[in-house]
């Protein structure tokens, strides 16, 4: 077990390793481009989507059932098939990847802004606020941590799962987690997967470090 970690130890740190098409620099890259655009495309349609129903209670149980159905989704399968279908190109990684993402992000708005007490709600209508005044002006910044909850989670399931590029010859992290399987290196291959866990770990402080400074910049 000792030689197995000083060999996963020379294998991150060797400077071969970090360079050329295959080294890690480069597949960092574009693991990194997968899961943060798929996150992306996956929070412009789950954001307002959850932005909606949480506002105005209408299609809570259509948009809830198609997020559960979207967790349910079995993401190696739908890759291999849309990627079938649309003539091996890259493409159905990201329908898999923002699939997996918008469950995430579409409940936990919704949560965030059903969670927003009504008499608060009240009292901004009381006020003279219109309706995108009271959404955007109390409710959101009350759902907002839910909101980011819903974040961090579709990030973290993005960016574990981004792997699934390399089950269809693609690239990122995944790369060394199918092709050590497939050559048996078990160094490889745990490197691979230590490589994508830390990149869901400083990802996730990064959003969590984002949202305490908006917190702290906001005015009481």
């Amino acid at each position: 077990m000792y030689e197995l970690f000083e060999n996963l130890g020379m294998w991150l740190t060797s400077g071969e390793q970090w360079s050329g098409p295959d080294g890690i620099a480069h597949r960092l890259a574009e693991h990194l481009e997968y899961s943060l655009l798929a996150t992306l495309i996956g929070a412009a349609i789950g954001l307002p989507l959850g932005l909606l129903i949480g506002h105005t209670g209408r299609g809570a149980f259509l948009a809830i059932n198609l997020a559960s159905f979207g967790r349910a989704l079995p993401t190696v399968g739908l890759v291999v098939l849309v990627f079938l279908a649309s003539g091996l190109s890259m493409w159905p990684v990201y329908v898999a990847l923002v699939a997996l993402a918008v469950p995430s992000i579409v409940t936990n708005t919704y949560a965030g802004m059903r969670a927003v007490d009504g008499e608060v709600k009240d009292a901004a209508r009381g006020q003279g606020m219109r309706a995108h005044q009271v959404l955007f002006r109390v409710e959101l910044p009350l759902a907002f941590p839910l909101i980011m909850t819903g974040l961090r989670l579709a990030l973290i399931q993005v960016v574990a799962t981004a792997t699934i590029a390399a089950y269809v010859s693609f690239g990122g992290l995944g790369r060394y987690v199918f092709d050590g399987l497939a050559q048996r290196d078990l160094v490889q291959v745990l490197g691979g997967a230590v490589l994508v866990a830390v990149v869901a770990v400083v990802l996730d402080l990064a959003l969590a470090a984002l949202q305490r400074a908006l917190f702290r910049n906001r005015p009481a």
